[in-house]
C-alpha cells in the first residue's frame, strides 16, 4: 500500500497508523469475499508465472468500495511486480501517460482508476501501449514535427470502473481479463468486521459485527467505514479498552442516522422526494438530481445501486420507481 503523507501520519493514533498500513490483505487467499472471482484470478497468475509471462490485461468493474484498488494491489504481490497507481482525470495530455508508461520496468503493474474517464486521445495512445507494447510521440511542431516509436517493457494494466457502459467498446475490447465484482454477502461483510476488530485491538460481540454488517449496503469501504465511526463511539463512552457490543453499534447507528437496512438521509431523501414530489414515479434521473441538489453521477453511483439491490426501485425507460416492497417499508418505519 502507498505510503501515508507523513504530515498526516503523525497526527494519527497508533491503531489508526496499524489500520492504514496493514488493513488491506496482500494475497487473493486472504481476501475475503468474491470467491469464483479469486480462483479464476489465482489460476491465470500461476499460468503467467509459469510460463514467465506477463500476465494479461485486467479490468474490474462494478459499484464503488467493492476492493477493485485492493485487489490491484494483491495482483502485483502476487505477480512479485512493483505498481503504479493513478487515475484517468490525472491523465489529461498525452504527455501524461507517457511519462508513466515509460517507466514501467519489466511485468510491472499500471493501475488506472476511473478509466472511463480518460480523454479520447490519452485512450488512443493506450492501445498501442497494450497491443504492441509501443507508443508514438510527436517531438517538435509545424514542419519540423517528427513522430518518434518508443518501445515499452512488457507490462499489464489494470483498469478500474465504476461506469462500464461509458467505457468505449476498443477500450474495452483490449482488456484479457475482464472481472465484475458484484455486493458482499452479511457473512462476507461479517468476518470484514472482525478481521478490521482483530488487527485494532478491539473486542467485538458477534451480534454487534452482524449488526454492523446487516447495515453495510454490501459493500466493505462502508462496513470499514462504520466500524471506524463506532469504535470512536465506544471509546468515547466506555474507554479505549471497552467491548462494541450490540447496543453501543444501535446507539452509535442511530446518531449517525443510519436504519437496521444501511439506508441513511440521502436514500431517505431519494425516496421521499419521488413518493411525495410524483406518487411513487416514475420520473427522471435529471429531475431527481436539480430536486435534491446532487450531482447524477452520485446518485446512480451511490444511492441508486443499493437500493436496486434490496428492490426498493425500479429503473424504466419512463424514469424511476418506487416499488411496492419498498412502500411497505416506508409505512412500516412512518417515513411519509
Amino acid at each position: 500500500m502507498q505510503r501515508l503523507n507523513s504530515e498526516i501520519s503523525t497526527e494519527l493514533k497508533e491503531v489508526d497508523k496499524i489500520v492504514a498500513r496493514d488493513f488491506r490483505p496482500r494475497s487473493l487467499d486472504s481476501f475475503i469475499g468474491q470467491v469464483s472471482m479469486k480462483q479464476n484470478l489465482k489460476v491465470f497468475i500461476e499460468a503467467a508465472k509459469a510460463r514467465n509471462e506477463t500476465l494479461d490485461h485486467i479490468l474490474f468493474y462494478g459499484p464503488p468500495g467493492l476492493g477493485k484498488t485492493t485487489l490491484a494491489q494483491i495482483i502485483a504481490h502476487e505477480m512479485c511486480s512493483e505498481i503504479k497507481v493513478t487515475s484517468a482525470p490525472m491523465l489529461s495530455k498525452v504527455g501524461d501517460l507517457a511519462a508513466i508508461l515509460t517507466n514501467l520496468c519489466n511485468n510491472d503493474i499500471l493501475f488506472i482508476d476511473e478509466i472511463h474517464r480518460l480523454n479520447s486521445s490519452v485512450e488512443e495512445t493506450l492501445y498501442s501501449a497494450m497491443e504492441d507494447r509501443n507508443i508514438d510521440i510527436i517531438i517538435g511542431e509545424g514542419q519540423a514535427a517528427r513522430t518518434v516509436k518508443i518501445t515499452l517493457n512488457p507490462f499489464t494494466l489494470v483498469g478500474a470502473t465504476t461506469r462500464l457502459g461509458l467505457l468505449s467498446s476498443p477500450l474495452r475490447d483490449r482488456f484479457g481479463i475482464p472481472v465484475k465484482l458484484s455486493f458482499y454477502t452479511q457473512e462476507e461483510l461479517k468476518l470484514i468486521v472482525e478481521r478490521m476488530a482483530n488487527i485494532t485491538g478491539k473486542e467485538i460481540d458477534f451480534d454487534a459485527s452482524y449488526k454492523i454488517a446487516m447495515c453495510a449496503r454490501g459493500t466493505p469501504r462502508i462496513a470499514i467505514r462504520l466500524f471506524k465511526r463506532i469504535r470512536d463511539f465506544s471509546e468515547h463512552y466506555n474507554g479505549l479498552n471497552g467491548k462494541i457490543d450490540l447496543a453501543i453499534v444501535k446507539s452509535s447507528l442511530d446518531a449517525l442516522e443510519i436504519d437496521d437496512m444501511g439506508l441513511d438521509i440521502s436514500d431517505y431523501l431519494y425516496l421521499k422526494y419521488i413518493m411525495k414530489s410524483h406518487n411513487g414515479g416514475p420520473v427522471g434521473i435529471e429531475t431527481i438530481s436539480a430536486a435534491l441538489s446532487e450531482d447524477r453521477d452520485a446518485i446512480e453511483d451511490f444511492i441508486e445501486p443499493y437500493l436496486m439491490q434490496i428492490g426498493f426501485i425500479s429503473r424504466t425507460p419512463r424514469g424511476r420507481i418506487v416499488t411496492n416492497k419498498c412502500l411497505g417499508y416506508i409505512e412500516n418505519i412512518g417515513l411519509l
